[in-house]
């Protein structure tokens, strides 16, 4: 099989080339380029001849997928396969694996920094000191004794739930399919929104969850709640985001994720949303879970092939 990384997955090609000495020694040829091109005709250049495929966050639509004809796995190093055309995929018979567990921790403690540094301030608090600022009348809030309501209680918001039951806060969740967990109070959708001082979205993107939370649902909270979004940007309308910060129905919000990647245009609608903590997709981006991510993708092959 000829195996192709189409990108270089934020590691040392040395790391690469060692996990994949047992695909070569049983004569699989590999090629890695190192660095990361989102140009359709770039990718398919370096992808129309390979068997398997391996690729992160990059979008491989129809039209990449239709000039790689032999291709028949799709290792994805990443959680999410919603940049992937599924539908293709199943039509050809091509196998997509994801690297599913390799960013839960990573994800988890962001959503707590987060939610530490819209209650904190600390973003601004940085700035006032820089610009010969003091305290003033500063307040912040405490994650102590606070309503969490995680929705979505796969292995990340779990583990969300697990670091605010440590913080000392009550939590509170949704999932689709209810389930039973030590310390988690489980509630309906319109509950946790009602009684959450701060919601935490981990849920997938599907045509079901797109929107899931609009202009209803910022109805249903409190002035004084706060919304963390590490999951995907379209669960939330940007549009109902936005009017909810301008209009103080809620207190404030903290978002690593968009309709489209980082870099966004000047014109953003969400760049001028006040009380708004915007990160550049970096939920999934530390050391250790880049290191375990390679090695769940050449698992995935190895199991694959076998």
């Amino acid at each position: 099989m000829h195996i192709v990384f189409l990108e270089s997955l934020g590691v040392c090609e040395c790391v690469i080339s060692q996990l994949c000495e047992p695909l070569k020694k049983a004569g699989h040829t590999i090629t890695y380029y190192p660095d990361r091109n989102e140009e359709e005709e770039v990718l398919i250049e370096r992808g129309h001849e390979a068997d398997i495929i391996v690729v992160s966050n990059i979008p491989l639509r129809k039209h990449f997928l239709d000039h790689c004809p032999n291709l028949k796995m799709i290792s994805v190093a990443f959680t999410g396969l919603d940049h992937i055309d599924l539908e293709t995929c199943r039509q050809r018979g091509i196998t997509v694996r994801n690297a599913a567990g390799y960013s839960t921790h990573a994800v988890a403690e962001l959503a707590i920094g987060m939610m530490i540094a819209v209650y904190r301030k600390i973003v601004g608090g940085d700035a006032i000191t820089r610009l010969g600022g003091d305290r003033k009348n500063f307040l912040g809030t405490e994650l102590h004794q606070k309503t969490l309501g995680i929705i979505g209680t796969g292995a990340i918001g779990y583990q969300v739930a697990r670091l605010g039951l440590a913080f000392g806060c009550r939590v509170i969740a949704y999932n689709r399919t209810p389930r039973e967990l030590e310390n988690i109070r489980m509630v309906d959708k319109n509950t946790l929104l009602q009684e959450a001082d701060i919601i935490s979205l981990h849920i997938p993107l599907t045509p079901e969850t797109k929107d899931f939370i609009g202009e209803a649902e910022f109805k249903l909270m409190q002035p004084h709640a706060i919304l963390i979004n590490t999951a995907r940007g379209p669960i939330v309308n940007k549009k109902a985001l936005h009017e909810a910060l301008r209009k103080s129905k809620i207190a404030g919000a903290a978002v690593d994720v968009y309709d489209q990647e980082p870099p966004l245009p000047g014109n953003y609608e969400l760049l001028n949303a006040p009380n708004l903590l915007m990160l550049p997709h970096i939920g999934y981006a530390t050391k250790e879970a880049f290191a375990e991510r390679v090695k769940i993708v050449v698992r995935n092959i190895e199991e694959w092939l076998q």
